[in-house]
């Protein structure tokens, strides 16, 4: 596969659309009434997904088709690295996202999620491997979870991972597009966000544990797809974002055992035109925090407490698909009170955005010649 090297540059240009040519320099883009600069760290890659920072700094990235790939030291490595799970790359489906094991540097385990089947019969999984210490194979690469639903075609797959305080592990799964219904169900996984242990067993605490045919892994359900998931630490928040169909993109507060209401409340309309409910809302069911209309795409998502942009700590970021933007949301006592679009001049898709190490917001593009881009403080 056809690879870009990473490019690094100290040009500064007023904030304009990308070209969607080859470069071996593309330059920094700054707007400073924003107060940010935003530099192309990697460029080249497949339809990106999910990344996840090693400790030394260096970056662990996930492309759609099915290859994990190291950049080191800001250079992509060319060979991606061996033994990945097979996937069903169909349409949204493939490998996924990726995280660390909060015990990373003592044990070098990762998960990722991603599709798997067939297109006649799929599901979404989490697969857990050691990285070799070498970083280009994956060791004793298993299965710990797989979802319990087996639906036709490729969407709605869900799929993004995190982990909570208590080392147990999230991960949100779609309601396959046509089995929306299902996402009431509890005696499936469709349309949920599920918490396991990380060796696939169950925590004796999730909401459902002992409840006759629900299924013990779900956390919440009635979900459409969560692409999505923040975590506010200081304050033990959880929020996820998730597409509305056409409108009622929403961001949550995810709580144990809530019902988020898909499809007997939303903001939106089926694609056709044809209400899917009358109701917005309904006593039983959790209100979004916030929710789009007409839809953005939403997805990947970041809770903010870096150094870089003091003015920004304790705001969401989420990326946008549809409407090529990054959107920063301001939070005050559980509430939304501003919202402003940013990078909206890029034109690009953004897949995924990740406060780094370094305090920096690091965004992944979706396209086949997606990059990585680095946005910190204008100088």
């Amino acid at each position: 596969m056809k690879r870009a090297a990473m490019c690094l540059c100290s040009t500064a240009l007023a904030l304009t659309a990308c070209s969607q040519a080859d470069s071996a320099s593309p330059s920094n883009q700054t707007d400073v009434a924003r107060g940010y600069e935003l530099t192309p760290m990697v460029e080249g890659l497949d339809i990106v997904w999910g990344a996840a920072f090693l400790p030394d700094g260096d970056l662990l990235v996930t492309e759609r088709e099915g290859d994990l790939h190291l950049i080191d030291d800001w250079q992509l490595v060319p060979t991606p690295i061996e033994n990945t799970p097979d996937v069903l790359a169909e349409r949204q489906g493939g490998l996924l996202d990726i995280a660390l094991d909060p015990d990373f540097e003592a044990n070098r385990l990762i998960y990722l999620s991603y599709s798997k089947g067939t297109r006649e019969a799929n599901s979404t999984a989490i697969a857990r491997a050691r990285l070799s210490t070498d970083r280009t194979t994956l060791e004793d690469v298993t299965d710990i979870f797989v979802g319990e639903f087996k639906k036709s075609g490729g969407a709605h797959f869900g799929g993004r991972l995190g982990f909570m305080d208590d080392g147990t592990l999230l991960l949100t799964l779609g309601d396959g597009f046509s089995y929306r219904d299902d996402a009431q169900k509890l005696t499936n996984h469709l349309g949920t966000i599920v918490r396991i242990n990380t060796d696939g067993s169950v925590p004796p605490d999730n909401p459902f544990v002992g409840i006759e045919q629900a299924r013990p892994e779900i956390w919440s359900y009635g979900h459409r797809n969560v692409q999505g998931l923040a975590f506010d630490r200081a304050n033990d928040v959880v929020y996820a974002h998730e597409h509305g169909p056409k409108g009622g993109d929403e961001i949550n507060i995810i709580r144990a055992g809530n019902d988020y209401g898909w499809p007997k409340v939303t903001y939106g309309i089926d694609y056709s035109g044809v209400p899917i409910s009358s109701r917005t809302t309904m006593e039983g069911v959790a209100d979004p925090l916030h929710y789009w209309d007409p839809s953005i795409a939403p997805s990947g998502m970041a809770f903010y407490t870096g150094e870089l942009f003091p003015q920004w700590q304790g705001d969401v970021f989420v990326g946008a698909l549809k409407m090529r933007k990054l959107v920063r949301l301001s939070l005050d006592g559980g509430k939304v009170t501003e919202e402003e679009d940013l990078l909206t001049e890029l034109g690009e898709r953004i897949r995924d955005v990740r406060m780094g190490p370094d305090g920096a917001l690091w965004l992944l593009t979706d396209s086949p010649r997606g990059k990585v881009y680095r946005m910190v403080p204008a100088k």
